[in-house]
């Protein structure tokens, strides 16, 4: 036999096994179009009934704050005790009955995909509906998002348990393609759900996942639109693209982020010490969460809750002083912290978009004072601001620039995304910023499973838990 013919012999097997592994990765990809539409309808349905009860939450605390401002004296004392119930309610029966329900739940999710902690998915799905409705009422800091994300990859979990092993084997699939689905339901953006679910939930992401993430994601995307509309999240008018020469202004901005990005993860990664506190120091630190939620409600309860409400009058020209901005800043910082630091289960998305916002409102204003013959749009900053804060935090870039995308319609914003979140990526790695999931999660587990970093490998990142 030739070498030619050796030749030809190899290339025909090689092209027959690539044959045959296409054929097998359609087969998984028709076996998994059922329950991918299904999972997406689902997790949208969920995502709704929860917008919904949130919405009506909200509204109710609104009409008890007004009510409460008509009482005079009894009034400010009215709202702190109905906030103490609802953090002691909240806090207590995540803590009790799922704590791995407190908080956002994505390093929870994380854990799960790497196979390093169990999912109880119908005790998740109850308790952070349950728990997340009544803090949120109250009006704790914190956002509906990351609790969508975690009970979209709760049902992609139950869902993978109702079907047979041998028609569908890889069950963490169908739990990363939920949660980005989550995501997508929460921000009617289905690209940014599946962007984070390569970019932060499952980083080995093969073509297979990402079907099943894009599907899901769809179609989950797609019940939201027609159960709640399909217009924006948030209102963006701008006069047109910004000038190149416009560009160099958003550098600072994500400078600027990325450093008070590690401010917060700093500030929250201490302060999760705060859910483990014994039973009565705990009962004080919620005591004196729910004071500060009360002044702030008996103040300015327009900083309550997520503060979508709060983005959106910005984005539509409401007008801050520097002084105010910066003082509003403090306020959501400290209080989304200590929301955060609870024990009840509510996510840090949309609350980190509000500070974005604050910090790009903050630098525009500085931009404009130093250089007057600039034309700054403070909207502009604002919505850029968004991005590239969640950036500096989250360490997601792409995330980040698709998300505000979608949240605003607007395709004008790629170029000042870009050059603001990239920065922001850039400063966070100078300081040696984990990601602020991958730090919880790196937190959990040397709380829950010290095993797991009790004899790192010799020259191994003990601070990576990609490593993990």
């Amino acid at each position: 036999m030739t070498g030619f013919q050796e030749f030809k012999i190899i290339k025909k097997n090689k092209l027959k096994s690539a044959y045959d592994r296409s054929l097998l990765l359609d087969r998984q990809r028709h076996h998994l179009l059922e329950p991918a539409v299904l999972l997406g309808l689902m997790t949208g349905a969920v995502s709704v009934f929860f917008h919904l009860s949130l919405d009506y939450g909200e509204a109710l605390r609104s009409r008890v704050i007004d009510f409460a401002h008509e009482l005079d004296t009894a009034g400010p004392w009215i709202i702190m005790s109905l906030t103490v119930i609802a953090v002691f309610l909240s806090a207590g029966l995540a803590i009790r009955f799922s704590p791995e329900a407190s908080g956002s739940g994505i390093p929870h999710l994380k854990a799960v995909l790497l196979g390093l902690r169990p999912f109880r998915w119908t005790r998740v799905l109850g308790v952070k509906f349950i728990s997340m409705l009544i803090g949120g009422s109250a009006g704790l800091m914190l956002g509906r998002e990351g609790p969508t994300v975690h009970m979209g990859g709760a049902i992609g979990q139950g869902l993978a348990n109702s079907l047979p092993e041998k028609v569908f084997k890889e069950r963490s699939v169908l739990v990363a393609a939920g949660g980005g689905a989550g995501l997508a339901a929460a921000f009617n953006s289905p690209l940014a759900g599946l962007v984070f679910v390569l970019e932060e939930l499952d980083s080995r992401c093969s073509s297979f996942e990402f079907f099943a993430a894009a599907i899901s994601c769809l179609t989950a995307d797609m019940v939201c639109r027609l159960a709640l509309g399909q217009y924006p999240t948030f209102h963006l008018v701008i006069a047109g693209t910004p000038p190149l020469d416009m560009l160099i202004a958003f550098l600072p901005l994500g400078i600027v982020s990325g450093l008070l990005g590690f401010l917060f993860n700093r500030t929250l990664l201490t302060t999760q010490s705060l859910i483990s506190l014994p039973f009565w120091p705990r009962c004080v630190w919620w005591i004196v969460l729910a004071a500060m939620v009360s002044t702030v409600a008996w103040l300015t309860p327009d900083l309550l809750g997520s503060g979508q409400g709060f983005v959106n009058g910005i984005i539509e020209g409401k007008v801050l002083t520097p002084q105010t901005v910066l003082l509003f800043f403090i306020i959501r910082f400290i209080v989304t912290i200590g929301s955060s630091s609870s024990g009840a289960a509510g996510g840090i998305f949309m609350p980190v978009l509000v500070l974005g916002a604050l910090v790009g409102l903050g630098v525009g204003g500085i931009i404009k004072l130093l250089f007057p013959e600039l034309s700054v749009d403070l909207k502009l900053f604002a919505v850029v601001g968004m991005a590239s804060y969640f950036t500096g935090v989250v360490q997601a870039p792409l995330t980040g620039v698709v998300l505000i995308i979608e949240m605003t319609g607007n395709y004008m914003l790629i170029l000042p995304l870009l050059v603001a979140c990239f920065s922001a990526q850039i400063a966070a790695d100078w300081l040696g910023v984990m990601p602020v999931y991958d730090a919880l999660l790196e937190n959990d587990i040397r709380k829950n499973n010290p095993d797991k970093f009790a004899q790192p490998d010799e020259g191994a990142d003990d601070n990576s838990i990609k490593d993990t």
